[in-house]
Parts: structure tokens; sequence; C-alpha cells
């Protein structure tokens, strides 16, 4: 872990499987201060699952199938795909005396989805928006994080970009945001429990739901994946506040 930096952030470069990554984070003696942790993904491929979902929104064997991890995270919402080099990733943990901590649930993800749109301004992304309201559920949002909108998660137009989820304990808040580099619902589909007549009406709603980082971010197009990655990782740490 990097000394704190500008802002008072501590910097956790971290790369593991995704199920590694959702382990207990910060280290319990790390937990005093205002940490961010960029998380990479190495190893399989997973279908992230939140809090209260059932794993039986996922069709295990078809997981199985096709080498993808069933991972739980400890908050809230819809099941979220990643693999190597697919999404930005941005793990916050904010004590609870830390200048940011909000009590409002609603309110206290806003910095983090404005943190986002600082950065992707700077990579050629104006004009997004960070939801300051409740959640904003659809048909599909109970089990496919971007089918819906929550607060500070961040949108261009109607298209979710950035997804925010968190944990809040006594000690403080995990704040889980992530992006992916392209918007494509097909290989989480491919692993839930869907009938033929319900994967057909999911890939009909969840098309237009979300945007990839690629589709708003004109300085990515010409990169591939890794540095598009590490150049998203780059301006989040330049707009952390």
């Amino acid at each position: 872990m990097s000394p704190p930096g500008g802002g008072g952030w501590s910097i956790d470069r971290r790369a593991d499987t995704a199920r590694a990554l959702h382990d207990p984070w910060p280290p319990p003696a790390q937990r005093g201060r205002r940490t961010a942790g960029l998380c990479s993904v190495r190893g399989p491929r997973a279908v992230v699952l939140g809090s209260t979902q059932s794993t039986d929104v996922v069709a295990v064997e078809q997981a199985r199938r096709h080498s993808v991890d069933v991972v739980r995270r400890t908050s809230g919402g819809g099941a979220v795909y990643v693999a190597p080099d697919a999404q930005v990733w941005l793990d916050v943990w904010l004590p609870r005396d830390d200048p940011l901590w909000d009590d409002d649930v609603v309110r206290s993800s806003w910095w983090l989805g404005e943190t986002w749109t600082r950065a992707l301004d700077g990579l050629g992304a104006p004009g997004l928006g960070v939801h300051r309201r409740g959640a904003a559920r659809t048909e599909w949002s109970d089990v496919v994080c971007f089918a819906g909108v929550g607060p500070g998660e961040v949108t261009a137009g109607t298209r979710k970009v950035v997804g925010v989820a968190q944990r809040r304990t006594r000690e403080g808040a995990r704040l889980h945001s992530m992006a992916p580099l392209t918007w494509d619902p097909e290989p989480l589909l491919t692993v839930l429990a869907l009938d033929d007549d319900k994967a057909g009406q999911a890939r009909l709603a969840l098309d237009d739901v979300a945007t990839g980082l690629r589709g708003v971010a004109a300085q990515l197009g010409d990169l591939d994946a890794p540095r598009a990655v590490a150049s998203v990782e780059d301006a989040l740490l330049d707009a952390l506040p």
C-alpha cells in the first residue's frame, strides 16, 4: 500500500481473483484513514452477486461450464460481470470521522460519482451526470446491477456508466464503484438462470440501459484494454478530493 498522497489518500493497487478482491478490506489496522483501492481482476471471470441476492439467479452448471466463478459482495444491488482488463474498479474505504463521511445514505456517495465525472471529463467525456436521488428501479434491476440507477452512480443521458454500492459498519464504509470498458450484457446473461423467453426479454431490455467507458470517453478509443484501464485509473487518482 502506498503512503498517503494528495488529499491524504492511501493508494492500494490490488491484483487478484474477483473472489479475493471481495474479501474484507482494508486490513483492520489501516481502517483509520481514507484508502482508495484500484482492483485488477486476475484469474477466472466472475459473476458478482449482491449481498441479498439468491444464488438461484445463476445457472451454476452453466457458469462452471463457461469457467465463470460465482462470488458474493457485502454490498447490495444486482449481479455484475467482471473479467481481466474488462472494467475499471475502484474501491474506497472511508472511516466515520473522515470529512467526506455523510450519515445520509443517499448523499454519501455523491462525491464518488463526482470523482468519476471529473476523471472522465478529462478523458473526453463531458456532460456526465451523477444520480442524486434514491434508487430508480426497473424490471431487471434486482437481477442485473446496470439495469437500474442508484445514488452516486454516473450516467450518460439515460444510460448508466458507473455503478456504485456500499457497505457501512460502525468503523466506516467501503464503497465499490465500477465501470465496464464496453457494455455487453451477453456474458452475464449466458450464466443467469433464465429460460429462452426470459433471456430474450432481458436482451432487449438490457441492450440500451448502460454504456461502457469506450462509449463515452473519446481518448480511450485507440487504446488497447490494459492501457485504457490504466488511463482511467490514473485519471481517478488525480480526481480524488
